[in-house]
C-alpha cells in the first residue's frame, strides 16, 4: 500500500493526533490506575453474572473513567521512542469504549443465554431463561463518534435444520 494515498495519510494523521494529546494531558494518574479501575468494574458488574442495576452504574463510571484518563493521565517518557507506557495506553483507551460496549450490549440483551447471564432472566432454581423469539439474531455494532451511543445491527437467524431449545445446565 502506497503512503502517498489520501486515505494512508488520513489513518497516520489520526494516529499521531491520538498519541500528541495522550502525550500532553501530562497528568497525575498512570495508566495502570486506570487500568485496574476499568478491570474492577468489569469484574464486579459486567461480568459472567450481571443485571440492570450492575449494568447502569458500569456504563456511568466506565465514562466517568474515561473521561478522567483522558483529562489526568500522566505518561513517562517520549512518544519517539520505545515507550511500553504509550502503548498500555492506546489499549486502555480501547479498553475504556469496548468495556462500555459490553455494558450497553448486555443491557439491551433482555435474557440469558449461554454465557449471557442476566439475574433477572432466571428460574426460580436457577436455570437460564431465554428469549429466542426477541433475540434470533447475530448483532454488530457500529462506531458512532461516541462510544455511549453505538448503533446496533441485526441480522436474523433462521433455523432450518435444527429446533431451537433451552438447555439445561444441571
Amino acid at each position: 500500500i502506497s503512503t502517498d494515498l489520501p486515505e494512508f495519510k488520513a489513518a497516520k494523521k489520526e494516529v499521531e493526533d491520538r498519541i500528541s494529546k495522550m502525550m500532553n494531558i501530562k497528568g497525575t494518574k498512570t495508566v495502570d490506575h486506570f487500568h485496574k479501575r476499568h478491570g474492577k468494574v468489569m469484574w464486579d458488574k459486567v461480568g459472567m453474572a450481571r443485571n440492570v442495576q450492575g449494568l447502569t452504574e458500569a456504563m456511568a463510571e466506565i465514562r466517568s473513567i474515561r473521561d478522567e484518563f483522558w483529562s489526568d493521565l500522566r505518561i513517562p517518557g517520549t512518544a519517539n521512542s520505545l515507550n511500553p507506557e504509550l502503548e498500555k495506553a492506546g489499549r486502555v483507551a480501547d479498553f475504556l469504549e469496548l468495556g462500555e460496549l459490553f455494558a450497553i450490549d448486555a443491557l439491551e440483551r433482555n435474557e440469558s443465554c449461554g454465557g449471557h447471564f442476566r439475574e433477572e432472566f432466571q428460574t426460580t432454581d436457577g436455570e437460564a431463561i431465554r428469549d429466542d423469539e426477541n433475540f434470533k439474531f447475530v448483532s454488530a455494532w457500529e462506531y458512532n463518534q461516541d462510544p455511549s451511543k453505538p448503533i446496533l445491527n441485526k441480522e436474523g437467524l433462521d433455523y432450518e435444520e435444527i429446533e431451537i431449545k433451552t438447555r439445561s445446565y444441571k
